[in-house]
């Protein structure tokens, strides 16, 4: 505790070295720490790297009480769960863009002839894109879309952590979008 009040010193007045010192000391403990929540250690390196920006930044204003190191863990924690949250919300607004995409291919094939070949096309790609999936991923993400089963389901089943679910229904979707990415530009 002394140490920390001594080091929380030295960064208040300024002292470029010691920030570096502490920056060292943490860097690739907190990105592996880090990564162990988000999955990913760019986002886990860009995390990190914003904490200690806004440490510097913020460093008057500093109210650490317990240690630093708890303070930077606790932050880290924070930081990559609000990432994780972000995370869940890009992918519903995917899967969202997703359901109309298709809802319009739907609505397009009851109208017309051209439509109903469109939507058959659209089918039959959605079902290649799920048959080239590795066989869990598509597996997870069948459950979770035709079963209508929770993540926590599907990890219990498979063994496998919820972030793992999480991550194979994000590597599912954004190959989908993708695929029907490319079917639109060749529509075009």
């Amino acid at each position: 505790m002394l140490h920390d009040l001594f080091v929380l010193k030295k960064i208040k007045e300024g002292d470029i070295d010691t920030f570096e010192k502490l920056f060292r000391k943490y860097y690739t403990p907190l990105c592996l720490y880090a990564t162990t929540i988000t999955n990913r250690m760019d986002i886990s390196e860009e995390i990190i790297q914003d904490l200690f920006y806004v440490l510097w930044k913020d460093r008057l204003q500093l109210k650490i009480v317990i240690s630093i190191k708890s303070y930077m863990y606790r932050s880290v924690r924070n930081r990559a769960l609000q990432y994780c949250e972000h995370r869940q919300v890009q992918d519903k607004h995917k899967e969202y863009e997703l359901r109309k995409n298709v809802y319009a291919y739907d609505k397009d094939k009851d109208e017309n002839p051209e439509g109903k070949l469109e939507y058959k096309e659209l089918e039959l790609l959605i079902e290649n894109t799920l048959d080239a999936m590795p066989e869990r991923r598509r597996n997870i993400f069948r459950m979770h879309r035709l079963e209508k089963k929770k993540y926590s389901e599907i990890a219990e089943i498979f063994s496998i952590s919820v972030k793992t679910v999480e991550a194979e229904i994000t590597k599912a979707l954004h190959a989908l979008r993708d695929s029907i990415d490319r079917y639109d530009k060749i529509l075009l």
